[in-house]
């Protein structure tokens, strides 16, 4: 069986803070609001506080941050 089948496999809702987040209601995983990719929830190490969304990587949240005009386009 796969680890998101079965009854906690759906997404969790969480509350985005300062170095900690807050599961408000529990999943198994959140879904990474560049990539699309899941993430579990045990793996989950960036997020926007501002934005209130979860990136699977350094570079996903990279890419949100240059979306949303906060760091200079490396172009």
């Amino acid at each position: 069986m796969n680890r998101f089948e079965g009854p906690g496999a759906r997404p969790a809702k969480i509350r985005y803070l300062d170095g900690d987040f807050q599961i408000v209601m529990p999943g198994s995983h959140v879904v990474c609001a560049v990539t699309g990719k899941t993430i579990p929830i045990e793996e989950l190490k960036y997020w926007s506080v501002a934005r209130q969304e979860p990136y699977v990587d350094i570079i996903a949240s990279a890419t949100a941050e240059q979306r949303a005009g906060a760091l200079p386009n490396s172009n």
